[in-house]
């Protein structure tokens, strides 16, 4: 009867200390459950970084391959044009600017009148 006892105060203190193991151990269930969010949120910002690199492997690709795409970027970084072409640049008279009523004043001095 001691030794039932005995062994049934070990089997206690097992189960004990595996339930503090499985709660507040190494590996326990909410360093398990962090670790999970952890993995979700690093494969959400790799298939957004997936995208992006697939979008500069596009643009590459048109670099190398396509004229279309260097003729764009000049024309819009580097302000070129082709041989043969024109080009206008629209210039607004600072004068003139200055003397035009402005659209937003506009509307608040006819809102005062409507009423």
């Amino acid at each position: 009867m001691r030794a039932m006892r005995w062994v049934l105060l070990g089997l206690v203190l097992l189960l004990g200390w595996l339930q503090y193991r499985l709660w507040f151990g190494i590996g326990s269930a909410g360093e398990v459950a962090a670790l999970e969010a952890q993995v979700e949120h690093q494969g959400r910002e790799n298939g957004g970084l997936k995208e992006r690199n697939a979008a500069l492997a596009a643009e590459v690709r048109d670099l190398k391959e396509g004229v279309a795409a260097v003729e764009e970027r000049a024309r819009s970084e580097l302000g070129m044009i082709k041989p043969g072409e024109l080009f206008y640049r629209v210039v607004e008279d600072p004068a003139r600017r200055a003397s035009a009523p402005d659209p937003d004043a506009m509307g608040d001095a006819n809102a005062g009148e409507a009423d």
